[in-house]
């Protein structure tokens, strides 16, 4: 990172650096010149705590993750997290069924409807973020006439959606995937999406949540668009 690539998690003033290397190994924390505060105390703490914090959605965590690290596992995360949900949608799609002959057509019948799931799954993501941007760009960029990084919104929506990592217990110890439990995930991701944007464009949370709520729109319809085309398919292989 640059000149003024930092953000105070306080009260999200730039900052030339985070901290100041002295002689013997001393670190100093860097003071914001603004709110008179540590530009960013999560420098000196364990990783756990602030995954604890991101979890809590707290501001100061998600400037940390945000703007003051070089996280660039977003892709992988993104590419995993879809995995796991087209294989949730797999398995409530045949239950418990099984194949006993391992080379019955079946079974590849099946393999291809979970890359269908995959790229269903992915293909909402992408509907629930073109949407997100596309609203943030007709608001932020058209009507308020200032700028803003489609790049780095894009890559702190998909950051945001570590939540669906949750999905992990439910495939590995067989849950019964109620629906509580799947709402309930897909509420905590819409939450941390909602905190992300407001973190990134420093706004009020009024706009991330329309534009949550717009992205959300956009992938329900995407989905339901789908579901009617797998409907008509079927119907015209049945005659």
């Amino acid at each position: 990172m640059g000149k003024d690539d930092f953000r105070c998690i306080e009260c999200n003033e730039k900052a030339a650096e985070l901290h100041r290397d002295y002689s013997n190994g001393i670190l100093k924390i860097t003071i914001c010149e603004s709110c008179q505060k540590p530009v960013d105390k999560y420098i000196e703490y364990d990783p756990v705590i602030i995954l604890i914090d991101a979890i809590l959605c707290k501001t100061q965590a998600f400037r940390h993750i945000l703007f003051n690290t070089r996280l660039n596992i977003h892709w992988k995360l993104c590419v995993f997290s879809l995995l796991c949900e087209a294989y949730l949608r797999w398995s409530m799609l045949h239950g418990s069924e099984q194949s006993s002959d391992p080379a019955d057509i079946i079974r590849y019948t099946k393999e291809w409807e979970f890359y269908g799931m995959f790229g269903l799954a992915a293909l909402e993501l992408s509907a629930f973020c073109g949407g997100v941007l596309c609203f943030l760009w007709v608001v932020v960029c058209c009507l308020q006439g200032e700028t803003m990084e489609l790049c780095l919104l894009l890559r702190a929506l998909l950051l945001s959606c570590y939540g669906k990592v949750l999905l992990i217990p439910a495939v590995i110890w067989e849950h019964d995937y109620s629906p509580l439990c799947l709402g309930l995930i897909k509420l905590f991701v819409l939450t941390s999406n909602s905190q992300a944007i407001r973190v990134i464009l420093n706004s009020r949370r009024r706009l991330s949540l329309m534009a949550v709520c717009v992205g959300l729109l956009s992938e329900t319809c995407v989905a339901q668009a789908c579901k009617k085309l797998s409907w008509s398919i079927q119907d015209m292989l049945t005659f």
